[in-house]
């Protein structure tokens, strides 16, 4: 483009707003979007693009089915359209209510949809014929719920008798160098590929000059690769430019926690990334449009930093990222800035401590080791010099007399019932002695220090542990936030080496923790001095659950079995560290581990699972609300049980 024809067309300046969203505040977020709309007018800018549900919030239960809160959003968006008598043009996402319609919940019928406004007033989308467009795909998989609450423009066709694609239109904008057509869709309408209907594909056969895209969309490991290869393969076959806008943010469905993390960015007509902004970074992309043509306005906004060489695992440094801003928001958003973390000197708790220790003064952690006859001198000493290298609080308040007190009460206590015809005799030994440590730990001394300290105490448990119920209900499951539970074993220990390496540059987690071996030291048979300790093979097992809990067509103990028997296992779960023959020679021990873990994966570890505090969610498979279980007895296939036969015979 040269200079005499930008002259002639000045275009469209347009600044995406990367924002942070507050679910549930609505008057909040006006308030955040009045003062970016200020911004944007400084600068400049035609148009202020905002992300999808940015108003309400997005992840708010059931909150859609409360009238008041409906009018509230209604009110705020009316404010917002009325800023606009000032020139400049916005686009955002919104709850749009027909309270003339049902919906097929029967309450008053709700679209998830987006309103362009300019001049002090909305702007008619013609393809709806109202003031407001609306959304066609509902995604209805993992953490998302939305046919629950909100109708799509798919039913509005069925109802009508038109075709659905007919209420996908673009805006059409006058500008003194010529229309501007601007096609509108919000976050799911742009992943089409597996539906039967191709919103973008619809638009974009319109005649757009450029189609934004409005998001709401959650932080995954992995996922802003996908979208780049996605959205730029669809900008390139369109011919057209695509602008992504996404809200930085936490929002949640109680039991797990979203991050997101904006990333918004601009995509050439060729499939190019002219711009993306930074993750979990609040601020404006400012762009020109000319034609099919965008361009970065100047001043440049600041963009991605080109990132250095790789020097740990592949996705190590977003996981940091995403978890470090997720705790933080979480812990303003519960009003409270004191933790408690029970430390073990092992590399859960290490790490665990380490990020609250990134986001919160050291005078408002407290440490606490809590040792019986079954620690070794080791894990207290490792205990001991993480707290030193923190400079956080920390202390030592020993187990050993209270669990021998309640060894005391408990152990063969008689109990009958009173008519007299039932007795029986109590014991205390094994399993139920060590899950009286865990118990006494956490529900005693960890809740009444967080209470003392004015605080919360912290659940270091990890996914591996998680998956199987390798935990001990009001024990070591206990705390207000699971921070560590969406990342597996082998991912804790390298997130403990970023932490060391990349955010403090010292070893403020001793290198003994991450060499010692991992145990829960609950009795003599884990000995952590004598190498003894959990009874997960991590660097095996982590794999094997991940079959289990994350892969897209999730594995049973059939395919699992299958892969034994023809020898590809190791390269069905994508071992590295381990060969699953070595550890498992013998067909009959493969199988009794394989049902083992599977039984608890289906049984006792969805009770606790229930049970379990809150989980921040990163990966693509989240344990709560992202990963929907029910109690009941472990599925075997038919071909399993014929398979396993014929290997033990």
């Amino acid at each position: 483009m040269n200079k005499k024809t930008a002259e002639k067309n000045p275009g469209l300046n347009i600044a995406l707003a990367q924002m942070d969203v507050y679910p549930g505040e609505p008057a909040r977020n006006a308030a955040r979007m009045l003062e970016l709309m200020a911004e944007a007018r400084e600068k400049g800018v035609d148009l202020l693009a905002f992300p999808e549900m940015c108003l309400p919030g997005y992840l708010l239960g059931d909150m859609w089915e409360r009238p008041a809160f409906l009018k509230d959003c209604e009110a705020w968006s009316e404010k917002l359209i009325a800023a606009t008598a000032m020139p400049l043009f916005i686009l955002f996402g919104t709850v749009c209510v027909d309270w003339k319609a049902k919906g097929e919940d029967g309450r008053p019928r709700k679209y998830n949809g987006f309103v362009l406004a300019g001049g002090g007033k909305a702007i008619k989308h013609t393809g709806t014929g109202r003031a407001y467009g609306i959304k066609t795909l509902l995604p209805n998989y993992r953490e998302f719920e939305e046919p629950r609450h909100f109708y799509d423009t798919r039913k509005l066709a069925l109802e009508t008798g038109r075709k659905w694609q007919s209420y996908l239109e673009p805006y059409i904008l006058k500008r003194p160098g010529g229309d501007v057509r601007l096609g509108v869709l919000l976050c799911e309408d742009a992943w089409e590929d597996d539906y039967a209907q191709k919103p973008l594909q619809a638009l974009g056969r319109k005649r757009c000059d450029a189609i934004i895209n409005l998001s709401c969309s959650p932080f995954t490991q992995g996922k802003n690769g996908k979208r780049n290869r996605v959205f730029s393969a669809k900008a390139k076959g369109l011919k057209t430019p695509m602008l992504y806008v996404n809200a930085v943010s936490l929002q949640n469905n109680a039991k797990t926690l979203f991050t997101f993390d904006g990333r918004s960015t601009a995509y050439s007509s060729g499939g190019k990334v002219i711009a993306e902004m930074p993750a979990f970074t609040l601020g404006l992309l400012t762009l020109k449009l000319i034609g099919k043509s965008v361009t970065v306005m100047l001043p440049r906004t600041p963009l991605l930093p080109q990132a250095p060489a790789p020097r740990h695992p592949e996705g190590i440094a977003e996981l940091h990222q995403a978890i470090r801003f997720g705790a933080k928001a979480y812990l303003d958003s519960i009003g409270q800035s004191k933790v408690v973390i029970g430390v073990s000197g092992g590399i859960d708790s290490a790490v665990a401590a380490a990020l609250y220790a990134e986001i919160l003064p050291p005078e408002n952690i407290l440490l606490v080791n809590m040792p019986s006859r079954f620690n070794s001198g080791t894990t207290i000493h490792l205990a001991r010099a993480l707290a030193k290298n923190l400079g956080c609080l920390y202390a030592e308040v020993g187990i050993e007399e209270s669990v021998a007190l309640t060894r005391r009460q408990l152990d063969k206590l008689a109990v009958h019932s009173l008519d007299g015809k039932h007795a029986t005799t109590l014991e205390l030994s094994g399993l139920v002695l060590e899950n009286i440590q865990a118990r006494d730990r956490s529900s005693r001394i960890l809740s009444a220090l967080s209470a003392a300290f004015g605080g919360v105490f912290a659940c270091n448990a990890n996914k591996a542990e998680l998956t199987v119920g390798y935990s001990t209900l009001y024990g070591d499951l206990g705390g207000f936030l699971a921070l560590l539970g969406d990342l597996w074993k082998g991912e804790v220990y390298a997130l403990g080496r970023y932490l060391n390496s990349e955010c403090f540059r010292r070893e403020v987690i001793p290198e003994g923790i991450f060499t010692v071996v991992p145990s829960a030291e609950l009795s003599s048979a884990q000995d952590v001095d004598q190498g003894k300790g959990d009874p997960l093979i991590y660097p095996y097992h982590d794999r094997l659950f991940y079959s289990f809990v994350q892969r897209w067509n999730r594995a049973t103990p059939e395919e699992i079995l299958e892969a034994y028997a023809d020898g590809t296992l190791n390269r069905n779960l994508g071992l590295v560290e381990v060969d699953a023959f070595k550890l498992f020679p013998i067909a009959g021990d493969f199988i009794a581990d394989l049902e083992k873990w599977w039984g608890l994966y289906n049984g006792m570890a969805v009770a606790k699972r229930v049970q379990a505090p809150p989980i921040m969610a990163v990966s693509s498979r989240a344990f709560g609300f992202d990963h929907r279980a029910a109690l009941g007895r472990p599925f075997l296939s038919e071909r399993y049980r014929r398979l396993r036969a014929k290997l033990l015979a």
